[in-house]
Order: structure tokens, then sequence, then C-alpha cells
């Protein structure tokens, strides 16, 4: 008798150490650009100068806890009933920052773990992925490079089982704009190559994969990057590969303001069997932009946009110059 009581407590403990999200059958997958996440240490190996406390911006320890605690409240605040499932996140600096994130309320209950791969981009910023170990159980990752001769960030490729579904998921942040958007888009066609080879590996020996892609890609939904390489169409058509913000960017909806108009360049890109499958499946076919007011700035003419923390050497105070993305999943 004492010898099955014994067993039914290590059957027990076994059990809440990973528990797969299936009591409540729902979970949330977002992505959040944070605009420079930094530390305040000078780091040799990177081109950081500007975010340290001798800066012209002047970054210090308080600008740097209030930008953490602001982040983790945008975090927190996208599902109203438990914090996020899983987070890909871009533009931090190292593991350090992440670590510093998850230990901020009110990400600590999440028990959060970190992957992270440092990128071969010289300002070292990069992409990560934050999962609460109870709910996604890791499998696997890999960094993969963009292009050998261009120090841009890596696509970070993250293999796990979301309850007994197992995903493959992308986070990724493309070559910027700079210098215009026809100059710079070859950049973006090489990331957007890069990333379909991996899912056309992937699909081909499983067409039946899970997969998610995230990130801030710098294109929109119709550009040349996402349509024609990664042929990601809208959930009503016929694809390998739907882009759940296309919906949304039709309406002249987005997560980034340039110059007053709304560019949807922070994309969420499913796989046939994410978005009308078994198990773990899109709730309605639509990813999702989140921001509340406290997130917004408005200028005189009451046009609203995300309310950044710099603007040049300016310090504004706000959160980051994106809103996050986001969609919720549902067990059928």
């Amino acid at each position: 008798m004492k010898s099955n009581i014994i067993l039914l407590v290590i059957t027990l403990m076994l059990f809440s150490s990973f528990r797969p999200n299936l009591l409540n059958k729902k979970a949330t997958i977002a992505f959040y650009n944070v605009e420079n996440l930094f530390d305040t240490i000078d780091d040799p190996g990177i081109t950081d100068e500007e975010f340290l406390p001798v800066s012209e911006k002047q970054w210090n320890t308080q600008r740097y806890n209030k930008k953490l605690e602001d982040i983790a409240r945008v975090l927190g605040g996208i599902n109203s009933e438990e914090l996020p499932e899983v987070i890909g996140l871009c533009e931090v600096e190292n593991r350090g920052v992440l670590e510093d994130l998850i230990a901020t309320e009110p990400l600590t209950s999440g028990n959060y773990q970190i992957v992270h791969v440092d990128s071969p981009d010289k300002r070292g910023i990069d992409v990560a992925l934050l999962f609460r170990k109870r709910e996604f159980k890791l499998l696997s990752h890999e960094a993969l490079l963009v292009d050998p001769g261009f120090e841009t960030r890596d696509i970070l490729h993250v293999t796990g089982k979301l309850g007994k579904d197992q995903f493959h998921l992308f986070v990724n942040h493309w070559p910027s704009r700079w210098g215009g958007v026809e100059k710079s888009e070859s950049n973006r066609l090489v990331a957007a190559q890069t990333l379909k080879k991996k899912v056309d590996e992937i699909l081909a020996e499983n067409n039946e994969a899970k997969i998610v892609i995230m990130g801030d890609m710098n294109d929109e939904p119709d550009n040349k990057s996402l349509a024609e390489i990664v042929q990601a169409m809208a959930p009503n058509q016929k694809a390998k590969l739907y882009n759940l913000m296309i919906p949304l960017d039709e309406q002249n909806r987005g997560s980034y303001n340039y110059r007053g108009h709304w560019n949807m360049i922070d994309n969420i890109l499913v796989s046939e069997t994410v978005l009308r499958g078994k198990g773990f499946v899109t709730t309605d076919q639509l990813g999702q932009v989140y921001h509340e007011a406290w997130m917004e700035y408005r200028n005189k003419d009451g046009q609203m946009s995300p309310n950044r923390t710099y603007g040049g050497l300016n310090y504004y105070g706000g959160v980051s110059d994106h809103f996050p993305v986001y969609l919720n999943l549902e067990w059928r």
C-alpha cells in the first residue's frame, strides 16, 4: 500500500513538471519587435556604443529597467486569461537582456525558458524565442544563416511540442529597408529564399507538419519576398503557407507606422494543418495586432502610432516603434 502511494506521488510530480496545455485547450503565440533592447554594458564585440550611459542617447539603468517593465506589461496583456505560451522576439542584444526580461513581472510567473543564438549582425541585435516550460517541450533548435556575405540576423528554427502536437517555429528579422524599399529588396529576397528552402524540406518529409513563421520581415504581405518567394497566401486561398495578417493588411491596418502610413511588416505565417487541421489550430484563421492606449502616441492631429523609445537622439520613453502580433490556437 505504501509503495503504491509513493508511486502515485512520483507520477503527480512528473506530470506537474510538464503539463501539456490540454486542460483549457487554448494557446497563444506572439511576436514582438522590441526596438533595441540593449543593456548598459559595453560589449567590444559589437557596435553597441549608442546604447551606453556615456552615449549621446544617455541610455542608463533607469531607462533600461523601464523598458523591461513596459515590454513585460505588453506581453502580459496580449491574452487576458494567461501568459502567451510562446513568444518570438527581435532586436534583443544578448541572452542577458532576455534573462532580465523573463525575471520582470508579470512574466516571472510564466517560468519562461530562452532559445537564443548570437547572430552575425554588427549591431548585435538578435532574434530569440521564449516559451513556457510547462506548456511547450523544446526538442531542438538551429540558426539558419541567411547570407555569408551579408552580416544580418539568422533565422531561428525551433522544434518543440505544444501539447501533443509537434511544431516548427521560425523567428525572423529580415534586412531593413535602409536606403529605400527597392534598393534593399534583394537582401530580403535572400532571407525569404533561406526560409523557403527549409520549409520545403520540412514539408517534403511530412506534408502535414505544423509550421508557424513569425517575424519582422520589413516587407508587407504583397511584397515579392512573401507573396512570390515564400508564396504565403490569404487564408481563403489554397496554398502550402498562409499569411494570417493579410485580412488586417487589406483593411489598411498594420504593426508599424511610417510617416503616417500603416505597414504590416510584422507577419505570422502558418501551414495548412495549423490553419484548418486537427489538434492545435488557429481559432479564427486570423492574426491580430495588439495595442492599448498606454502603448500609443498621438500627434497634434490625433493620428495614432506606436510610442517608440527613441526618435534619433530624443528619448520618448515609449515601449517600441512596433506593435506585437499574435495568433490564438485551440484544440480540435
